[in-house]
């Protein structure tokens, strides 16, 4: 570092090839920046767990905190590679992401919202339905998440599982999986009453349709990742775009389906959407005769060349890891890949020292 770079408190960052740019403080992470002024990095779980943020360094010097090596190694960050989500700008820098639009992202929110309905989907399962404030509009794109706010500064992220409507008054839908003694997920399950008062802030992460693309579209999930993937197809249908999309939704057990009977509604409403339901544990009670086995594999089961297509997935990080990586292998380009790994708060803690 040079003196100069040290007196100085904001850094220039620049990306390419979008051409956008923002200024970064002292100690303030590059995404943290970026989200403050609305430049639209590609991101997920903001904890250095899940690497959607990773992009390259063209230029300039930065510092990471603690991540997992799995979100970046060593050798990626020997090579240049830069998780923005834990890393701090030392001086002004040239970053290379392809997944920055043009335009900027919607204004993030701080809000209450009202619990209106408690539907158990399957076992483990609840669908929450929230009525936002009247005087208040809230923004997304579809595929987009929030998080609630919880005493003690605690926080827990969930997709919206509805199309945007912008309206004030409107209300969002989520997909909640019970998690044995989580903090949040065990009151869902238990002390959770409608009328209830939650507080939410949003919108954040980069899955979300992209619209200049005429490519027809894979949409992948798995369990609860279905929660986003349905925003998506909601969205498809409001705005009438007529794009071919696939839908791969992969379950241990049917009953992980839990929005089956859902998405067979939308086929005859949607003919250019396309569905594939994936099982890969049944028992012979469940008595499944359909397609069994990985459900990134059955992807590649029927479509062998993906270099025309344009993926998004969501779901747990093994399948996401596992579809990126032999999705590419298939000559999927790399940024026609979007993806939204549901990482745990044990994931998230489990970090490797910068």
């Amino acid at each position: 570092m040079t003196p100069s770079e040290t007196m100085t408190t904001e850094f220039l960052i620049s990306i390419k090839p979008s051409e956008r740019s923002f200024t970064s403080g002292t100690g303030e992470t590059l995404l943290a920046a970026a989200i403050r002024q609305g430049v639209a990095l590609p991101y997920g779980c903001k904890d250095g767990a899940c690497g959607s943020c990773k992009c390259r360094k063209l230029s300039g010097l930065v510092q990471h905190g603690e991540h997992q090596s799995k979100a970046l190694s060593d050798e990626e960050e020997a090579a240049g590679m830069v998780l923005t989500c834990c890393a701090v700008a030392l001086s002004d820098m040239v970053l290379e992401s392809r997944q920055v639009t043009q335009t900027g992202s919607f204004p993030v929110k701080k809000m209450p919202a009202r619990l209106i309905e408690l539907e158990r989907k399957s076992a483990d399962v609840m669908l929450l339905r929230l009525q936002l404030p009247t005087n208040e509009s809230f923004s997304y794109h579809a595929g987009q998440y929030l998080d609630f706010m919880l005493p003690n500064g605690l926080r827990r992220s969930y997709s919206m599982a509805s199309a945007a409507a912008p309206l004030p008054g409107a209300t969002l839908e989520l997909h909640i999986r019970h998690l044995i003694g989580g903090v949040f997920t065990d009151r869902v399950f238990g002390a959770m009453k409608e009328k209830e008062i939650l507080r939410l802030e949003g919108p954040f992460g980069s899955f979300y349709l992209r619209e200049d693309s005429n490519k027809p579209i894979v949409l992948l999930a798995s369990g609860t990742g279905f929660a986003p993937i349905k925003a998506i197809l909601e969205y498809l249908q409001l705005k009438s775009i007529t794009r071919p999309a696939t839908l791969y939704w992969g379950g241990r057990r049917p009953q992980d389906l839990y929005l089956d009977d859902w998405v067979r509604s939308k086929l005859d409403e949607m003919p250019q959407l396309r569905y594939v339901p994936v099982v890969s544990d049944a028992l012979p009670e469940d008595q499944w005769s359909g397609r069994s086995g990985f459900v990134h594999l059955a992807v590649l089961q029927d479509m062998p060349d993906l270099s025309a297509y344009q993926v998004y997935a969501c779901g747990v990080p093994i399948m996401v890891e596992s579809a990126q990586r032999d999705f590419a292998q298939a000559g999927l380009p790399p940024e026609e890949f979007y993806a939204d790994a549901f990482t745990s708060e044990s994931d998230k803690l489990t970090k490797a020292t910068p």
